[in-house]
Order: C-alpha cells, then structure tokens, then sequence
C-alpha cells in the first residue's frame, strides 16, 4: 500500500459521499450504532491522529463542524496532511484500510 492507493480510496469515498444531503448524513451507519456524519468524522480524527504521528506532533482534535457538508473536504484535507508527513509504508496501508472500512460502512 502506498500513497498512490490511499488517494485512490479517498476520492472513491468522497464520490460516494460529496452530493449527499442532511438527511443522508443522519441516517445510520451500518457498524457503529452511529449516523453517517459521525461515522466519517471518526475517520477523519483517525488519519489526523495517523498524520501527527508521523510528523512528531501532537494530536489535536479535528473540530466536528455544524454543517455536515464540510465533511469530504476535512477528509480531503487531513489526508493531504497524512501524505506530506510521507509516513512508513505500514501507516498508509492501516489508513487506507480505515477508509475502505469506512467506505463500506456508509
């Protein structure tokens, strides 16, 4: 697993997920006994943890917005951030795997 795999999976996901609407959102996952939003937001915090992890820095917690539109592009953005820390070969693979888990959790 690479850099190139991981992208891949986040824009399959993002694809699946970027035209939906409120009540989309707050239906149910099918793991977690959490909606949708929630579900997301989780991975979100993940590959932000992963991120901080492999710059050396400390984890922060990713602000859960009010408009649940915003969440492809925090995901977006927290995996830009994943990428540019360049982590080992290992934390991409478990961050894609978290995606796709994701991905078909939704």
């Amino acid at each position: 697993m690479g850099a190139e795999e991981l992208g891949r999976s986040v824009e399959l996901l993002v694809g699946q997920v970027a035209h939906w609407i409120g009540p989309r959102w707050a239906a149910s996952a099918t793991v977690g006994n959490v909606s949708r939003a929630d579900l997301l937001h989780r991975l979100i915090q993940q590959l932000a943890n992963l991120a901080a992890d492999a710059e050396g820095g400390p984890r922060r917690t990713v602000p859960r917005l009010d408009n649940d539109l915003a969440l492809p592009d925090q995901l977006r953005v927290v995996t830009a951030d994943l990428l540019a820390a360049a982590p080992a070969a290992s934390v991409l693979a478990e961050a894609e795997a978290e995606v796709t888990a994701t991905r078909r959790a939704l």
